[in-house]
């Protein structure tokens, strides 16, 4: 019997290596009770090319932890990075987790700040 993280990345599992056979870089989302993470990796999986999370000493200010409010400022706050690096079009990797509530408002942030995917 799988514990419930092991059938998470069992899920994520499948959708990495669709992501690696399209040769985009991957935009990441990690979510746990009390905080977001969001990462760009290159299309090769090598570096990591931004991160934002809700850790950051300038979001910590503004934001609580992590509530949808969060995910909205993270998901915004990647896509900055992630074309001030020169990355326009990402895979959405959404790691497993269900694509609702603080994984689809990061999602959302980050097309209307002008990320492609």
């Amino acid at each position: 019997m799988l514990n419930k993280k092991e059938q998470r990345l069992r899920r994520a599992r499948q959708t990495r290596i669709r992501i690696a056979q399209q040769g985009v870089a991957r935009l990441t989302v990690n979510r746990t009770n009390q905080h977001i993470y969001a990462t760009v990796i290159s299309e090769d999986g090598s570096r990591v090319v931004a991160t934002a999370s809700s850790l950051e000493a300038e979001l910590r200010a503004s934001i609580k932890g992590g509530t949808v409010d969060a995910a909205t400022a993270i998901g915004k706050r990647i896509a900055e990075k992630a074309k001030a690096a020169g990355v326009e079009k990402v895979a959405f990797d959404r790691a497993g987790f269900a694509y609702h509530g603080r994984v689809k408002a990061l999602a959302e942030a980050a097309r209307e700040a002008g990320l492609q995917f």
